[in-house]
């Protein structure tokens, strides 16, 4: 982050001690580490992920509406302009375990959000899946599937669906199965939801909440809003704007695909 951007945040949490105070203290252990793993064996959800499913397309209008964001980001890739640093810093294009992610909007002196995109792998063509995470801010994200894809998201914690009468157009699927990975004798519930194809489903992850996103099939992307980014960033000490170091990791390995791809009932 540049200069600029710091102080802009020291200024901005100087002046709103209130509500630094009531985000709690730091999480991480090494605030620039990219790979910082904390032990699942006690670890405790800060809160629940509030999920909202918001719409559902005809395949073609899906199809049109992931794969131009998807398109974004993929071309972002092939751009020198965003593989380096810019002025601030900052590299917008990045490759994260569940997809490629641009940074669609940085933050700046005055407002410190950024939003990004992000292409998923699917996880059936990988063999792998992502592991169980939390991040050192909030965040909320906008899932988006297009034909015969899904997501599955899970969490150590239940889901908070909303569902309003009339207005909720589904109630996603869930079940509960075994973490996998886990030390023997270590038994962790896993909560999963399911993004239906041709879906747009929101959720609000609160600070320090985990999760695990994983895409099966070819069109998933996720727009996702850090409403908080600058905070986090002076909250945890980091040395400068790091994506991939506002993440804490509950496993040292990404798991099999099988663990992930498989959808009872």
């Amino acid at each position: 982050m540049s200069e600029s951007l710091v102080e802009s945040a020291e200024s901005l949490v100087e002046s709103a001690e209130s509500l630094v105070e009531s985000a709690g203290s730091r999480i991480k252990n090494a605030a620039d580490d990219e790979n910082e793993i904390h032990d699942v064996t006690d670890f405790r959800d800060a809160g629940r992920n509030v999920v909202t499913p918001v719409a559902v397309f005809p395949p073609e209008v899906a199809l049109v509406v992931v794969s131009t964001f998807a398109g974004i980001v993929r071309a972002a890739r092939s751009v020198a302009a965003t593989t380096v640093p810019d002025a601030d810093g900052i590299v917008r294009s990045q490759t994260f375990e569940e997809g490629e992610v641009y940074l669609i909007e940085k933050p700046f002196d005055g407002f410190f959000a950024d939003r990004y995109l992000m292409d998923f792998y699917d996880v059936t063509e990988r063999g792998i899946c992502s592991r169980m995470h939390l991040h050192t801010g909030l965040r909320f994200v906008r899932m988006m599937t297009g034909p015969d894809t899904r997501i599955r998201v899970s969490s150590l914690s239940p889901f908070e669906v909303t569902h309003v009468a009339g207005v909720t157009p589904f109630r996603p699927h869930q079940f509960t199965d075994d973490l996998p990975g886990t030390a023997p004798g270590v038994h962790r519930l896993r909560h999963n939801l399911i993004v239906p194809p041709c879906s747009f489903v929101d959720m609000q992850i609160p600070r320090g909440v985990s999760h695990q996103f994983n895409a099966m099939g070819e069109h998933a992307v996720i727009d996702s809003v850090h409403p908080e980014e600058s905070i986090e960033v002076f909250r945890e000490r980091m040395s400068g704007y790091r994506m991939t170091a506002q993440t804490v990791f509950l496993a040292d390995d990404l798991p099999d695909a099988a663990t992930c791809a498989d959808i009872p009932g």
